[in-house]
């Protein structure tokens, strides 16, 4: 409820359709909207200011989506995102699909062509409910301007209860108006732990498991559970890996962590998992993308029992096959699994010692190989090792190796620091490197896997977090497609830092041409001129490192300038053009060619 108003909650009040959106926004606690101003919603912007809501308006609608799943990933609350109708709400398709695959609670307003003019074919007309039908838990379309406050309510409550994007689609003309309408309240679920039935199975299983190893996922964070994720692990005595992408549901520093299984992820955490003949996998969905083989390792346990348990039901069992399903909050399922397990005799605890040994042992070993592992081994990869040699980059230095350029990253992290990552080589290969001590940390694209990202998400996160600091992760190809939003972070004084590995290359595609296609490279090589002093011309801070030993300084002075000068910087490292291992292994294959013509491309 916006200042000097009467309790709108109380009863049915007349004001206008506007009016009913506001106050309505207002009521689920909504301050900030990313966004792009518009005609078709200019009469409710009109009132956001006093009703306690800031329009931060971006550069692309893209970014103000990815904006708002930063701000909705760090916060737990609603992310919201408004454009003008037609291409200004297209422009956030892929973003949204981005947000869906992280389970943020964002909101994405879309208001729409006038009811008089829809099927004429009018300017920026679009069917936009299609759009987002695959990549909303919700969509709201508003019927009728008496249920606009209804259908804004239903948007917000259901964005908490699904934990995933809605939408809410609003003729233009049905801003206006006259109504009387009651202002409902959020409407909040209270999840539980599972049924008892499940839970007293999983106990049994995890009671008389010989080596239990937990998977903490995505669910861990959003259900605020990782003491809960702990307490469990401490019980059993069994290693706790992150699921992918999800490197902050588990606190690095504790004994019992052991790092991220997926794609370029943690040796140790796959060689521990593939010992264990019970799985807890607690609030995760078990991805494909995420157990897939890495490091040569086909690490998924073929014969344990699996205890899944995740908030939604139609993910258990759907990608790996399960012992025992639990459809429950991740939070309040430990606890319950924990309680269970007290007063139970577990075998586990005979070895408990043998196995805490193992487990250092696993992760001193991947540690001292991470040490080691300065710069990529395969042919390819020294090849142009070799060739970058005779090079010096436009400031006279050297083009330095990813790997020993991430572990001096990790080595001046803040502690408590947020990380977005981009997609791509590069940033892949940080998943290796990148540790957090506290939830709602790392973010990245999941499996949508979109370029343009981490900037504008960072962004978002900051927005909600201010007081923490907040780093970017792109290669140069994503780079491009979000740097615009600079000017934003200037603007509107939401300093971030954004590390920029410029390798001059599509990594992760070109790996492909070189392990597929004989290093028959097309369209992969990306020349541009300094990102950082692009960066300078935008009005943020540039630093260019090509040296080793500058890499820790530069992130130690970007962030100084974040947290204590409210400054952005773009730290621009330049990379040799080795690669690491590639993305899809298991979808690509040797090319087969049947004409002539084409016998040599094989």
């Amino acid at each position: 409820m916006s200042k000097n108003m009467p309790n709108l909650s109380s009863g049915p009040h007349k004001m206008t359709p506007s009016e009913a959106f506001v106050e309505t926004l207002a009521a689920n606690d909504v301050k900030d909207i990313f966004g792009i101003m518009g005609s078709a919603f200019m009469d409710a912007m009109d009132i956001f200011a006093p009703a306690g809501i800031r329009l931060i308006p971006v550069v692309h609608e893209q970014g103000a989506a990815h904006m708002a799943d930063g701000y909705a990933r760090v916060s737990g609350r609603h992310g919201v995102v408004i454009g003008q109708n037609g291409p200004g709400i297209s422009n956030c398709v892929t973003a949204i699909a981005a947000a869906y695959w992280a389970h943020s609670p964002v909101v994405i307003i879309t208001p729409e062509t006038g009811t008089m003019g829809m099927g004429l074919g009018g300017f920026q007309e679009a069917n936009q409910l299609p759009m987002f039908e695959e990549f909303t838990k919700y969509q709201g379309h508003v019927n009728n301007p008496k249920r606009m406050a209804e259908f804004t309510g239903r948007c917000f409550d259901r964005a908490m209860s699904e934990m995933g994007p809605t939408q809410l689609n609003i003729p233009r003309d049905y801003f206006y108006g006259e109504i009387e309408v009651e202002i409902p309240q959020p409407n909040r679920l209270d999840r539980g732990p599972g049924g008892e039935t499940s839970l007293d199975a999983a106990a049994e299983l995890l009671a008389n498991a010989k080596f239990p190893v937990i998977i903490s996922g995505g669910g861990v964070v959003m259900a605020d559970g990782v003491e809960e994720c702990k307490a469990l692990a401490e019980r059993l005595g069994a290693p706790v890996v992150n699921s992918y992408l999800h490197n902050d549901s588990f606190p690095a520093s504790h004994p019992l962590w052991c790092g991220p299984l997926g794609y370029q992820g943690s040796k140790a955490a796959m060689k521990l998992i593939s010992q264990a003949d019970v799985v807890v996998a607690l609030g995760s969905r078990l991805g494909p993308f995420g157990t897939l083989p890495q490091h040569g390792m086909d690490y998924w346990p073929k014969h344990a029992k699996i205890i899944q348990i995740d908030a939604d039901n139609k993910m258990l069992g759907l990608v790996k096959k399960i012992s025992v399903g639990i459809c429950g909050d991740a939070k309040a399922a430990a606890i319950a699994l924990s309680k269970r397990l007290e007063k139970k005799t577990l075998v586990a605890d005979a070895n408990k010692a043998e196995r805490a040994k193992i487990i250092a042992a696993e992760k001193a070993a991947w540690e001292k190989e991470l040490d080691a592992w300065t710069h990529e081994k395969d042919a390819f990869s020294l090849d142009m090792i070799e060739e970058q040699k005779k090079e010096k980059t436009p400031l006279g230095g050297e083009y330095l190796h990813p790997r020993e350029v991430l572990r001096e990253l990790e080595k001046a992290m803040p502690s408590d620091v947020m990380v977005s990552t981009d997609i791509g080589n590069i940033n892949s290969v940080a998943n290796s490197y990148l540790r957090f001590e506290k939830p709602r940390s790392f973010f990245a694209p999941m499996s949508f896997g979109n370029c343009g990202y981490a900037l504008p998400t960072i962004m978002g996160a900051k927005t909600a977090a201010p007081n923490r600091p907040a780093i970017a992760y792109a290669g140069d190809g994503a780079w491009a497609m979000s740097m615009v939003e600079i000017l934003t972070a200037v603007r509107h004084n939401i300093p971030v830092t954004a590390i920029v590995f410029h390798n001059r290359q599509w990594g992760a595609e070109k790996k492909n041409q070189v392990d597929f296609y004989n290093r028959r490279f097309v369209a992969g090589e990306l020349e541009s001129p300094s990102f950082a002093e692009i960066a300078k011309s935008m009005g943020a801070e540039g630093i260019v490192v090509d040296r080793l030993d500058q890499v820790g300084p530069a992130l130690k002075q970007a962030i100084e300038m974040q947290m204590k000068e409210g400054k952005t910087c773009v730290i621009e490292i330049m990379c040799t053009r080795e690669l690491g291992d590639p993305f899809r292994r298991d979808a690509l294959s040797k090319p087969v060619r049947l004409l002539e013509k084409y016998q040599d491309y094989v």
